[in-house]
């Protein structure tokens, strides 16, 4: 393929595509792109060979550019295009990458899946529509495509979860392009029943010469480098159809070192060479043609002289559609061997090693007790060689030089004449004595130890395995129950399949839970048992970026769809007694995006962590942020730029959500009325308003990111206006003057505890604003919208007790039961009742003194984290970076790359990047 488009980003936003003619409006969608069209030898000739030379005869190619990409090409790697060319439109191709796209939708990862999703919806309605009023030439081609094989590169193994809902959600089998780490969820992926295309791109050992430097190694990248070479061997012990790609490797050349890599690492030999012919050409749906020397097939095979995946063997011959491409002539003189020299009657050993035409020697003579030897100079061309050599003491005088010709097979002979460096000549002839002596510069097959454990997550303090759900009885405990019983000393708390099963004092396990179940008892004197905490406003373990702020209304967009199950920021939530959170879209657009409200079930994973059956929530936003006061110069195009105008934002999106429920109404009134056969066009699917449509229907609800009053006011108005009530304000720092009204409207407060001026919107903020707002009926909580201060959420709930004199039990409140209702979870979780779920936390002090720590968090009756069990993961790390970092320099890790720090990003409200390019 030619190289694609390289545009130098434009200063500002570009809300539409520049790309002219009758195509779709997103330039990131681009299904009308045919490989056919732009495919020819001469684009990479260099490549062409280089591929040719590493085994690969045919090849499956398309422009690497976008989210759709069109369609690729099946092409036989013939220097003639006209006979390259075995299947124009082989296969569809599609990623979550928006490529050279200048357009600013989507920026985020969930932006991409929100619309490639739309764009599907669209296809499938152009297509049934029957009175559409204007051409879409890029549906249209995306139609024609639907039957065809469908490829999608993934950026990770994540990728493969988020692309497989799309591939249910339309019915489009994918095969999927790995990133190589696989093996990381392998139970998961083999589950989808997908095909795998494995990466053979082997991360490079690292210099961790330094100790100091070496630190800033993960451990994830460490035991990435051990295990990598392993992924293939994993794959196909799952059962999981694949075939190999060369295309992340520079050179393609290293593609069969490196599946001799695998091979080493467990993978058989057998379903290697299936995964570069057979498997390929079935995935290709040109089995028929490829991947198989049988008659009537391309004449594609390729002479190697060995065993293909021993080290050492070359290919030496590719014939590709019946031309044959030599590498070496099979049919040349190896003169590798001993042989034994004659000169004037004199005899010499002589050594020659190497390969045909590549051949080195040394000369030896026992002179006495001595052993003198020197290193010979060969040519050889055919069977003519020429040696030469130094001089070698009392026997030859200066350079020597020899020539002559091979004569014979294994036991032949080398005969010809020499001149001394005096211009003398003398006959000389050589017998080969034997041919045993090895390549020394063969490469021998690679030595593996036995590897480590794969970590769930992949990640430092992951485990091999989920911990089981435990039966246990707390004994001894200050139990805060955040129910109408409060707080109950010497109290006890049974809990047995993920659930509790009773709270209070002298319980009786056996009664409870049956005889003949064992149960594990702690004794919790002077300790204090809480619900987990809940965190209704955070952005942890989200992947790919924050905010779709590139529009006013992102509504079609969901955290969801990008929850990243490998966040350390998990865990270490988890040790602040954090066991559930929603995490939120952020706050660039008056609509952001939907939330996942999730249990922090570290190891599960993205779908396992998410609540089933949680009621759907997504994120508005009001202030400075919205409308683009603080974005910078080049950012005022967008509308709203004002207050007055995000308010007009709700009106016409809320007003055109109520236009489409009407419109799919009346189109299933119209069903009802038509006869068999007789069916209407049925409007056109749009995410963005079916979501707003749920709000009007009170099926899905609002968190919105707010500071002061006027805009507070505003909102709820639209709400009254327009018949939906505001869930929840979150930040909410002026809810203090609009209390009586947010507790008329029905609407729930999430704030910060004690934080103000950090900007000029939040100047009137004052730190009894949670105790106001619970005076006045309000259900209110406080929240983190921070990775560290979510560690510390307690210590936030107690500031409820010194800015406000909120009574102890009903602060505690603040962060437990009281998030859980305004997420809709109270029947669930949030407070220690019988029937709710296990999530609770043993304490090593009271739960509101800043000396208490979470000595132990359970979620779903799952101990999750634990600081007995914390002690020895931390040995565990330090161990196993010392193992690896040891293995890392046996196998040359001191002269690699520098190692470098990978510091994760860490979002906020107002983080906006641009991370699916």
């Amino acid at each position: 393929m030619p190289e694609g488009p390289r545009q130098e980003r434009k200063q500002g936003p570009q809300d539409n595509s520049s790309k002219k003619g009758a195509f779709g409006w997103n330039e990131a969608i681009r299904p009308e792109l045919r490989a056919a069209d732009q495919y020819t030898s001469s684009n990479k000739g260099e490549r062409l060979e280089a591929l040719r030379k590493a085994g690969f005869g045919a090849v499956l190619t398309h422009m690497h550019d976008g989210i759709l990409r069109g369609t690729a090409s099946l092409v036989v790697l013939d220097d003639n295009d006209n006979r390259a060319v075995l299947k124009a439109d082989a296969a569809a191709m599609a990623s979550l990458r928006k490529g050279s796209s200048q357009q600013d939708y989507p920026s985020a990862l969930m932006g991409s899946i929100a619309l490639l999703r739309q764009t599907f919806y669209d296809a499938d309605w152009y297509a049934l529509s029957s009175n559409w009023q204007e051409a879409n030439l890029s549906l249209e081609a995306l139609n024609r495509t639907r039957n065809l094989p469908w490829f999608f590169q993934c950026n990770d193994v994540l990728d493969v979860f988020r692309a497989q809902k799309i591939s249910d959600e339309f019915n489009i089998p994918f095969v999927y392009k790995e990133n190589g780490d696989t093996y990381q969820r392998l139970q998961a992926v083999a589950k989808t029943g997908a095909p795998l295309i494995l990466s053979l791109d082997f991360p490079e050992a690292v210099d961790v010469s330094d100790p100091y430097l070496a630190r800033l190694v993960s451990l994830a990248e460490l035991k990435h480098w051990e295990l990598a070479p392993s992924n293939a061997a994993r794959v196909h012990e799952a059962g999981i159809p694949f075939a190999f790609t060369a295309y992340d490797l520079k050179e393609p050349g290293a593609a069969l070192d490196r599946i001799r890599t695998a091979i080493a690492h467990g993978l058989p030999k057998e379903s290697a060479l299936r995964a570069l012919t057979e498997t390929p050409a079935k995935l290709i749906g040109a089995d028929d043609r490829l991947g198989r020397l049988q008659k009537g097939y391309v004449a594609n095979f390729i002479v190697a002289d060995g065993d293909l995946f021993e080290a050492g063997t070359n290919i030496v011959e590719h014939w590709v559609n019946g031309t044959q491409h030599v590498f070496t002539d099979r049919f040349a003189i190896n003169l590798a061997g001993e042989y034994q020299l004659f000169v004037n009657k004199q005899s010499f050993a002589l050594k020659l090693t190497g390969s045909a035409g590549k051949v080195e020697g040394a000369l030896t003579v026992i002179n006495g007790s001595d052993t003198l030897s020197v290193d010979v100079k060969v040519t050889q061309e055919d069977a003519l060689v020429s040696m030469r050599f130094p001089a070698l003491e009392n026997h030859f005088e200066g350079v020597t030089l020899l020539s002559g010709s091979f004569f014979g097979d294994e036991d032949g002979w080398l005969r010809g004449q020499g001149q001394r460096a005096d211009g003398t000549w003398f006959d000389w002839s050589a017998r080969r004595t034997s041919t045993s002596i090895p390549d020394k510069k063969k490469k021998e097959a690679p030595q593996v130890d036995a590897p480590g454990v794969v970590l769930y997550p992949f990640t430092a303090y992951g485990r091999e395995q989920m911990p089981a759900q435990e039966t246990l009885l707390i004994t001894n405990a200050t139990v805060w129950t955040c129910e109408d019983e409060g707080v109950i000393e010497n109290g006890q708390v049974l809990i047995h399949q993920g659930k509790i099963v009773a709270v209070g004092r002298d319980l009786n396990a056996a009664a409870l839970i049956g005889k003949g179940t064992q149960v594990t008892q702690i004794d919790a004197q002077g300790k204090h048992v809480t619900p987990g905490i809940i965190d209704e406003h955070s952005h942890i373990a989200v992947s790919g970026g924050v905010n779709e702020g590139t529009q006013a209304s992102s509504a079609e967009v969901s955290i969801a769809t990008v929850v990243n199950s490998e966040d350390i920021n998990i865990y270490r939530q988890l040790s602040g007694g954090v066991t559930a959170a929603q995490l939120l879209h952020g706050s660039a657009n008056p609509i952001g995006g939907q939330s996942a409200i999730v249990k922090l079930r570290w190891g599960a994973t993205p779908d396992e962590m998410q609540i089933s059956g949680a009621a759907p929530f997504i994120k508005f936003a009001l202030g400075e942020n919205v409308k683009q006061s603080n974005w910078g110069d080049y950012y005022t195009s967008r509308f709203p730029q004002t207050r007055m105008g995000v308010e007009q934002v709700y009106y016409d999106h809320f007003i055109r959500a109520r236009e489409y429920g009407e419109e799919w109404a009346a189109y299933k009134q119209a069903l009802l009325k038509k006869r068999k056969g007789d069916v209407p066009a049925a409007p056109r699917r749009d995410l963005e308003m079916e979501t707003l449509l749920q709000i009007l229907n009170k099926e899905r609800f609002i968190s919105c990111h707010s500071y002061r009053q006027d805009e507070i006011n505003m909102l709820m108005h639209v709400g009254d206006s327009l018949g939906f009530t505001v869930n929840t304000f979150t930040h909410i720092l002026e809810g203090y003057k609009v209390a009586d009204k947010m507790a008329k409207h029905g609407a729930g407060g999430s704030s910060f505890s004690d934080w103000w001026a950090y900007k000029f919107e939040v100047k009137d903020a004052i730190p009894y604003n949670g105790a106001v707002l619970w005076s006045q009926g309000v259900t209110t909580a406080f929240n983190s919208d921070d990775a560290e201060m979510a560690r510390r959420l307690n210590q936030e709930a107690a500031k409820a007790v010194k800015y406000g004199n909120v009574p102890e039990a009903e602060a505690l409140k603040f962060v437990t039961l009281n998030p859980a209702k305004l997420l809709h979870l109270d029947d669930r979780t949030g407070s220690l009742k019988a029937g709710k779920d296990a999530d609770l936390v043993i304490w090593s002090d009271h739960p509101l003194s800043i000396y208490a720590k979470a000595e132990a968090t359970f979620v779903d009756g799952r101990r999750l984290f634990d600081v007995e069990e914390d002690k020895r993961l931390r040995r565990f790390i330090a161990e196993e970076r010392a193992r690896l970092i040891q293995k890392m320099l046996d196998a040359g890790g001191g002269k690699g790359k520098k190692p470098t720090e990978r510091m994760p990003r860490h979002y906020h409200c107002d983080t906006l990047t641009e991370e699916n390019r």
